[in-house]
């Protein structure tokens, strides 16, 4: 029987960086061992598109990672972010791609909801990435929420 009218009904709302991230989640599993995903990775971060020679610039860097890292954030359609990153690392570019992938057309409150640190560890980040890269991606994401947190 459906409530009466004017009864509050409860809705599971899911957050939709979470089917980004299951998608994520399959692909990794058809590949197996972190070689493989490795290498995935590292072929995700060669179709990222190239940052202009401006947002190479130091305002875009994010600070924490061990290598050269630049993160550019503003305003998409409809109150999403539209972010674009670049690093001079291989792997790194790659890990920027996913965060693309889950972040980017998205809302400053799907980012601020989502639970990072929880998704990585799902996805086997924590024990598969050195310590420095581990503190890096966590920096990215850090920065991709302070710009959340910000966006007009």
């Amino acid at each position: 029987m459906p409530p009466a009218v004017g009864t509050p009904t409860t809705h599971l709302m899911i957050n939709p960086i979470d089917d980004e991230l299951n998608a994520i989640t399959e692909e990794f599993d058809l590949l197996g061992e972190w070689e493989e995903r490795y290498r995935y990775v590292i072929d995700l971060g060669r179709n990222l598109p190239p940052l202009s020679e401006a947002e190479h610039g130091d305002s875009n860097k994010v600070r924490g990672c061990a290598s050269q890292v630049w993160l550019a954030t503003d305003a998409g359609p409809n109150r999403t972010m539209a972010i674009r990153g670049d690093s001079d690392a291989h792997l790194v570019r790659g890990l920027i791609a996913i965060l693309l992938r889950l972040y980017n057309g998205r809302t400053p409150a799907d980012i601020l909801d989502f639970d990072a640190q929880a998704a990585f560890l799902g996805l086997g980040f924590t024990g598969a990435l050195t310590q420095q890269r581990s503190n890096g991606l966590a920096s990215m994401v850090q920065r991709i929420r302070r710009d959340a947190e910000t966006l007009p």
